[in-house]
């Protein structure tokens, strides 16, 4: 049953296919709406301290890269099914062939003329973030919850697609209390805002579930925003981390929007 972790992966990632076209669907009403209150009062943009504009464009900022993700992940997914059907036979027939099936998928991932020219941007895309530091699922598939650690890329292996990462701070239960590498799939990996360009950076508007780096630790959990950075002026969202109860309550904690990205498909906390 060896490929198996190969559905579970493509299963992921058509959940994180009809995510991004669901949000995409969101964004466009939000612009739909924003149209309309520009044709019907145009002079609105000439008031001072109005942000009508700015909003349209981040609304377009959005919409561009949800559109993107979704051209990414939709190559991810090609790739993966390519792999899966490497020369015809069907799912059965695939498993009795064994080691010889097994080569042949080895060719078809190595035979660089089967790659879109889209996917080889988004492989260049995952082979530009050595050094960098990712958010990144380090659990297996079947795994009761989903584990997100801050890690940092050291290798992208071209010809299976792997990314190897270095979690640089684990806890302090793990085994042997060292550095750990993990070779992982691009669908757990996520890619942090840039640091140093918050314009061009997608802003999660308030009520919406995100993955964040909780303050003082390298592990990401899921939270909500209360606040954006834009309408707090400054470079940090206002979050409510789940299962974060401090007397009764959820505290509201301050998070870089380099360290918030969006919320996996499915995910299990």
């Amino acid at each position: 049953m060896s490929s198996s972790p190969d559905i579970a992966g493509i299963l992921d990632n058509t959940k994180e296919l009809d995510r991004l076209r669901k949000e995409q669907e969101e964004v466009l009403v939000e612009i739909n709406k924003m149209h309309k209150k520009l044709q019907a009062t145009p002079e609105i943009v000439e008031k001072p301290g109005d942000i009508s504009l700015s909003k349209l464009k981040n609304l377009y900022i959005q919409a561009k890269e949800l559109s993107e993700s979704e051209v990414t992940v939709s190559n991810i997914l090609l790739t993966q099914l390519d792999s899966l059907l490497p020369s015809g036979p069907t799912g059965q027939q695939r498993r009795k062939l064994g080691n010889e099936q097994k080569r042949k998928r080895m060719k078809v991932d190595t035979d660089v003329t089967r790659v879109s020219p889209s996917m080889r941007n988004q492989i260049e895309a995952y082979a530009s973030l050595k050094g960098e530091q990712v958010a990144a699922r380090v659990t297996a598939e079947d795994a009761e919850k989903d584990e997100w650690f801050v890690v940092k890329v050291i290798h992208f292996d071209r010809e299976t697609k792997e990314v190897e990462v270095l979690d640089e701070e684990p806890g302090d239960d793990e085994e042997g209390g060292g550095q750990r590498t993990y070779k992982l799939s691009m669908s757990c990996i996520l890619p942090f805002p840039k640091r140093n360009d918050p314009s061009s950076t997608q802003e999660f508007i308030p009520g919406k579930h995100v993955l964040a780096v909780y303050p003082g630790t390298t592990a990401l959990y899921k939270a909500t925003v209360i606040s954006t950075p834009r309408k707090r002026k400054s470079d940090e969202y206002l979050l409510e981390f789940d299962d974060d109860e401090e007397d009764g309550a959820l505290p509201q904690r301050t998070v870089p929007f380099h360290k918030v990205v969006a919320l996996p498909e499915g995910h299990r906390q």
